[in-house]
């Protein structure tokens, strides 16, 4: 089977459209492929979506951790969203003919990179950690600002730069949250004619923390480029828990409260557990493109890689036609182990 990892960078830069193709454009050049590039403006972040194998995938979110740190200050940076890092957050996902230990090793890789090479401290969260499980809210608490001085007794860094010279985070890089993980729904429900209070007090019931759903990190938020009331949630581990009835209970509870559910945001690919559920009437989904959704882009990705793997392997036997019996005996046997390995 063809292994596919994916790397989801979140990047505390959410207002720059140039800054953000290019750093699509440095990741394609890897041998990836960018499934999506989101970008808020509220949040000021952006969120790309990149799979391949694990080695390109690796290369590309240790290429796009360079560029977010010569290019980004946080200390100029303001958005609604908690962020610590110039490269915020870099989840590993095994999507298919992976583990999840898999997936863990190229984050320990992925982030002693980061460290050695770019010189951003580093922490490791989800399936990286040790032991497994550390969550993303206990290390961004008080966001890059409460890290900048000085780390914290309780919150030193898994990974520092030899020789490093600060007491706190990377003067303007921040520090970089590196993961492991399963498939992960990033998604924003916009109401309006509830307060902000009321908003708030949704997003702490339904969240994990608060009694309510298991793997759900939520936030209530106010968007200063319309005024209105968005929750921003993450649902961990979206194959074995239901994002629609997460959405049934805020359309409920606003519907209750005298007010309505405007619009639903997905970030990144669609996973295919939130369309096939409700369909996109339904969840007044803003992009409807099917161009997004995970398994139809997975299922591309896969045959894009055995035609591109088919052809090299057709150019090997035909330039060895001419040759020995036991060349073309080899060139054939590697055609049928690449051809196993790339079984659907």
């Amino acid at each position: 089977m063809v292994p596919v990892l994916e790397v989801v960078p979140n990047l505390s830069a959410g207002r720059d459209r140039v800054f953000v193709e290019r750093l699509v454009e440095a990741a394609a050049g890897l041998g990836v492929e960018v499934l999506d590039a989101s970008m808020d403006p509220d949040h000021n972040r952006a969120v790309l979506t990149i799979i391949g194998p694990p080695d390109a995938v690796e290369d590309a979110a240790v290429e796009v951790a360079r560029i977010a740190v010569e290019d980004i200050d946080l200390r100029k940076h303001s958005g609604v969203h908690p962020r610590i890092g110039a490269l915020d957050v870099l989840p590993f996902v095994p999507l298919m003919g992976l583990t999840i230990e898999d997936a863990r090793a190229s984050a320990l890789r992925a982030g002693e990179k980061i460290t050695n090479e770019l010189g951003v401290p580093v922490f490791f969260y989800g399936e990286a950690s040790d032991p497994p499980g550390r969550g993303l809210a206990e290390l961004r608490a008080g966001g890059f600002e409460a890290l900048a001085r000085e780390f914290p007794a309780d919150r030193i860094p898994d990974l520092l730069p030899a020789d490093w010279p600060h007491a706190g985070a990377h003067p303007t890089a921040g520090v970089s949250c590196v993961g492991a993980r399963p498939l992960l729904l990033a998604w924003n429900v916009e109401v309006e004619g509830l307060t902000e209070g009321e908003v708030s007090r949704l997003a702490a019931d339904l969240r994990e923390s608060g009694g309510g759903f298991t793997g759900l990190r939520a936030l209530g938020l106010r968007l200063p480029s319309n005024g209105r009331f968005q929750v921003s949630m993450n649902l961990e581990d979206v194959r074995n828990h239901s994002p629609f009835d997460v959405f049934r209970e805020i359309e409920n509870r606003v519907q209750a409260a005298g007010g309505l559910v405007v619009s639903t945001e997905v970030v990144g690919a669609l996973p295919d557990e939130l369309v096939f559920q409700a369909g996109a009437d339904r969840l007044t989904l803003l992009d409807r493109d099917p161009s997004r959704v995970l398994s139809s882009r997975l299922t591309a990705h896969v045959m894009m890689r055995a035609a591109q793997e088919t052809g090299r392997l057709g150019a090997v036997l035909r330039a060895v036609g001419g040759g020995t019996p036991r060349e073309v005996r080899q060139a054939i046997e590697r055609l049928e182990s690449s051809l196993n390995e790339l079984e659907l």
